[in-house]
């Protein structure tokens, strides 16, 4: 890779250990149950560490029925903005892991919103977020509400439609995370579903933009890719949702969807392995719509300290394969991210 291609990582999470206990997924046993801050991502990127990186929300607790009652069920991820408000703004508190050379890293960042709740209630909480936010707020570009464990029929309820359509009227994107490994063919058809009425009847430029995460986490463990039901249902999905101009996809999320043992070979090993994926991936999207994102630190369980760059090694190859120009390595290394999320280089 081109030493002057400048690289924005286009999903990250960072967690400060003061408030570990208020992810929803963080156990006291679980890997990665410190602190990741940006002391931590710049260890792991040592070498290449990004232009800058792109925050996304890290599954803060919350009670949607509280939220909507009188909004205390949204105290944890408003807590999260806040972190990343003293990340950008340079302004940390003792020992988070951060200093103000960090500030200008976070290019944008992605909260937890509570689409299911509807319009009205989302109006409530971005103001909530916006005043959370003080001088930081330019760099919310978007929302996530992570569906990947929700009720199948989650985001087909009328208020989660009802929700994206604001996010696009008000200039957002919508950061989708499902998961056809653990969920099957339902949830990526709900997916196509959901863009359909989310964009039904919406002017071209009030059309939510939807940046789909871990390219819809597909099971890489298949080894005979033609005959599998699982593999074909997911290409379908892809070649479908390709076909909306407004939709995106981050190469990234790739370890925790092998097997363990294909995760300890070399990145040329794994990049033989899933070709098949990457290579749809490329086909339905091409060059200008999707984008290199590391998902760090989850891509680093089960695959160790060097997960960041073994990831964009992967991507690398993928680059040299497809016989890239420089152009076309901007936008996957950069170029795609930016204009996705409507950031100014």
């Amino acid at each position: 890779m081109a030493a002057d291609i400048p690289i924005i990582d286009a999903h990250i999470h960072l967690f400060p250990e003061s408030e570990l206990e208020t992810l929803n997924w963080c156990t006291p046993d679980h890997p990665l149950h410190k602190q990741h801050s940006l002391e931590e991502y710049r260890a792991a990127t040592e070498g290449s560490t990004p232009k800058g990186f792109i925050f996304i929300e890290t599954d803060r607790k919350n009670d949607l029925e509280a939220g909507e009652k009188d909004g205390s069920g949204w105290k944890y991820p408003l807590m999260e903005v806040n972190w990343l408000k003293r990340i950008i703004t340079g302004q940390p508190k003792p020992g988070e892991g951060h200093t103000e050379d960090d500030a200008s890293l976070c290019v944008a960042y992605i909260p937890w919103a509570p689409l299911p709740s509807g319009a009205a209630v989302m109006e409530k909480y971005l103001d909530l977020v916006k005043q959370e936010a003080g001088e930081s707020w330019p760099k919310v570009r978007g929302f996530r509400y992570l569906l990947q464990d929700k009720p199948n029929g989650t985001m087909l309820q009328d208020k989660f439609i009802e929700s994206l359509k604001l996010l696009g009227r008000k200039g957002f994107v919508f950061d989708l995370g499902v998961d056809q490994h653990n969920r099957g063919r339902t949830q990526l058809e709900e997916v196509v579903e959901m863009i359909d009425r989310a964009h039904e009847g919406v002017p071209e430029d009030e059309k939510v933009t939807i940046i789909i995460n871990h390219m819809c986490k597909p099971d890489l463990s298949i080894y005979n890719v033609q005959t599998s039901p699982s593999f074909i249902a997911w290409r379908t999905a892809i070649f479908t949702l390709s076909k909306c101009s407004k939709t995106y996809l981050k190469l990234s999320g790739g370890f925790p969807e092998m097997p363990e043992s294909l995760r300890q070979r070399s990145p040329e090993d794994i990049f033989d392995a899933i070709s098949p994926w990457l290579s749809v991936v490329l086909a339905a999207f091409g060059a200008s719509r999707i984008m290199f994102a590391s998902d760090w630190p989850v891509c680093t369980v089960g695959v160790g300290d060097d997960a960041w760059h073994k990831w964009k090694k992967i991507v690398e190859r993928l680059c040299w394969m497809a016989s890239f120009e420089d152009e076309e390595k901007r936008a996957i290394w950069g170029g795609t991210a930016l204009k996705a999320y409507g950031i100014e280089a």
